[in-house]
């Protein structure tokens, strides 16, 4: 008897055990199709708030997790910038930038929790972008004598690189987004008071070549992503004054660092066009356009050619959104933007032929509580 008594508590035991494990799996969040990650930039403790993203999209607030540093505060768009944010290629990493204290941040990434791994002097004033490659990593910083500061990525850490500094075309540039091509090769920087696109070789040792400035065709240069062809991909707000005006473009990078015109100027048909996200696969780029609270899409074609998806404009936010920022799902399946007039993230699925599918939105931030940078894995 008292053996079988001894039999039936290791039963027990072991049921209990293995009861525990999916419960224990759910506590760290190993089950979870994905998770969304949203800066505040706040002035007096920057943040990074995570949402669980379940099967169909949607998304539930989970925790806020400290940068270390400060944000710049303000109102809407404060640091004008794409990239503010930044996920590593591997998914395993966040860049922050602490526009208030000169820093960028370092977390890693395990399902919707983040824990603080590095913390590094951004080595300019008020960075506001990041841009990853491998283990290279470059900021750039737009207040004061706008520059570029390299690092070296390794475990979560970074290490400034000797005599990394590259400064822009002038001081007071604007610089709003900086990005690699996918070789690695080069790095692009806009700057909005020039509409200049700078382009660096990356050198052997990790340093950037001089700066070759190319300007612009279209008017309003604001954000730089690369498709996975290569192609360089521009929003661009458009002419002062004009009424859905904002434009897209695409370019090519030669050898030289000079930049060959692949599709000019294609039209959003909205306003303040100045993010962009490319889909995974690289068969689509869509734009955020705040001053009219849409989404607008494009086809890329193998050689970097731009082509509208259906009438353009694929998505609308309720009016007064004011779309900021622009992520899609690491599996390609939703679109995610930052509705820093409402205080919400707006929520779409991708459809096959590149449309979208309104689902609503997700939040209750402060609105106009100067909120930058969304990420998506």
């Amino acid at each position: 008897m008292r053996n079988a008594v001894g039999s039936l508590s290791i039963l027990a035991l072991a049921m209990f055990l293995t009861s525990a494990l999916p419960a224990h799996a759910q506590d760290n969040h190993s089950n979870e199709p994905g998770a969304v990650f949203v800066m505040t930039n706040n002035v007096d403790r920057n943040e990074i708030i995570s949402f669980q993203r379940a099967a169909d999209g949607s998304l539930r607030e989970r925790r806020r997790f400290a940068t270390g540093g400060r944000g710049t505060g303000g109102l809407t768009d404060p640091l004008e910038s794409q990239g503010s944010l930044t996920l590593s290629q591997d998914h395993l990493w966040l860049f922050a930038v602490n526009g208030g204290s000169g820093e960028v941040s370092v977390l890693s990434v395990q399902g919707t929790r983040l824990h603080l791994a590095d913390k590094q002097a951004s080595g300019g004033s008020e960075p506001n972008a990041v841009a990853q490659h491998g283990n290279l990593v470059y900021v750039l910083n737009v207040g004061g004598s706008s520059n570029l500061v390299g690092f070296r990525f390794s475990n979560g850490h970074l290490t400034r690189i000797a005599n990394s500094t590259r400064f822009l075309a002038t001081n007071n540039s604007e610089a709003a987004s900086l990005a690699f091509s996918p070789d690695g090769q080069f790095l692009v920087v806009t700057e909005r008071a020039t509409n200049n696109l700078d382009v660096f070789r990356v050198q052997a040792d990790a340093t950037l070549s001089p700066i070759v400035v190319n300007q612009d065709a279209a008017p309003g240069t604001f954000a730089v992503t690369f498709a996975p062809n290569g192609a360089a991909l521009v929003s661009e707000t458009g002419p002062a004054g004009g009424n859905n005006a904002s434009t897209i473009s695409s370019y090519a990078v030669a050898s030289d660092g000079t930049l060959s015109p692949i599709s000019l100027g294609v039209p959003t048909l909205g306003n303040a066009n100045c993010w962009n996200v490319v889909t995974p696969d690289g068969r689509f780029v869509y734009v955020s356009n705040a001053g009219s609270s849409t989404i607008s899409g494009f086809a890329i074609g193998k050689t970097g050619g731009l082509t509208p998806v259906g009438p353009t404009v694929v998505g609308t936010n309720p009016a007064g959104s004011t779309n900021l920022d622009i992520a899609v799902s690491a599996d390609g399946k939703f679109l995610y933007t930052l509705n820093s007039g409402t205080g919400t993230i707006g929520i779409f699925a991708l459809q096959p032929d590149g449309s979208l599918t309104n689902l609503g939105e997700v939040g209750s931030f402060p609105s106009t509580a100067g909120f930058n940078g969304i990420v998506a894995n």
